[in-house]
């Protein structure tokens, strides 16, 4: 298939912290979101988030075709937090917030971000793309309690996949970790720069190149 150059990107993300990341590569994008339910039928943590960010960003680029947007190329993302094999989703409360961070505490977990690449393609006529995903291991330290009431009272767990973010306050609680420091903020740019260039296929070309390849939103 012919590489068609001049995309716009379009970030199916509303996180502040993906705007941020995406921006550092200082390539223009618009943001569009989707509003449909995240649940996956699917078993493992990985497949999971995998199928949600698919979902996603393939809900995204159906709406842009559907309005013959088609030289579009979306990128969506979801991350989810995973110890024991189980997920632990943004907490209700404070309480939940509390008792996520607690079993945390002195102990290891994964963070997996999953990514969606979705264009539009005259074959397909509904757009093809690809998912990947990309896990970092995080350990905590035992939190400090007095650390941990600071914490909750800033209201910063609310709206984070296992009540934290790694680039705020609950950095503190944090002894090391094990892989994309990007991944745990919510994006994996270290991986995307290799999957976009993979994807629109030219996996050889420097940034400089492959960044003229997206057009001034």
């Amino acid at each position: 298939m012919k590489i068609i150059d001049n995309y716009r990107l379009v970030l199916g993300s509303k996180s502040p912290r993906r705007k941020e990341l995406l921006g550092w590569l200082q390539i223009p994008f618009v943001v569009e979101v989707s509003t449909i339910e995240e649940i996956s039928a699917k078993i493992k943590p990985q497949m999971i988030a995998e199928d949600i960010a698919q979902k996603k960003g393939q809900d995204i680029l159906q709406k842009l075709i559907k309005d013959n947007f088609k030289q579009q190329l979306v990128v969506s993302a979801d991350t989810i937090v995973c110890i024991d094999h189980e997920i632990l989703g943004k907490p209700k409360d404070i309480t939940e917030a509390k008792n996520m961070l607690m079993r945390l505490s002195n102990r290891e977990h994964d963070v997996i971000t999953a990514v969606y690449l979705g264009k539009y393609n005259q074959c397909m006529q509904d757009g093809c793309g690809k998912v990947f995903s990309c896990k970092t291991k995080v350990h905590f330290k035992k939190i400090d309690q007095d650390l941990l009431q600071n914490y909750l009272d800033s209201g910063d767990s609310m709206d984070k996949a296992g009540a934290y973010g790694i680039q705020g306050q609950s950095l503190t609680f944090i002894d090391r970790i094990e892989g994309s420091y990007s991944n745990v903020v919510g994006f994996p740019l270290d991986m995307f720069i290799d999957e976009l260039k993979n994807f629109l296929g030219h996996p050889g070309e420097t940034a400089g190149q492959w960044r003229k390849k997206i057009r001034s939103a």
